[in-house]
């Protein structure tokens, strides 16, 4: 089974609050090389008109590979509340 396949198997229980915020003052002044654009497995990143980086953080994976990457520390990363979040099924 593709990957693409398997990811649409999960579900997403969606909490009011965001688990993962851009802190945009930093990215934008110290940050280089937005890696955070290229390694997200669920590619949640992208620029904004104003070519700041938001998170779509509702499809998130819950895998940090973000926070690991983001050398700034321009992100705030939390797991969801508990029940919300990734719903895994196995296939």
């Amino acid at each position: 089974m593709e990957i693409d396949a398997k990811l649409g198997l999960d579900v997403f229980k969606l909490d009011k609050e965001p688990h993962i915020v851009v802190k945009n003052e930093i990215c934008s002044t110290v940050c280089v090389n937005r890696a955070c654009l290229y390694v997200c497995p669920a590619d949640l990143y992208e620029l904004d008109d104003q070519h700041r980086i938001v998170v779509n953080w509702e499809g998130c994976l819950e895998c940090g590979t973000c926070l690991i990457c983001c050398d700034a520390r321009a992100l705030e990363w939390t797991y969801p509340r508990g029940e919300f979040g990734v719903q895994y099924r196995m296939s």
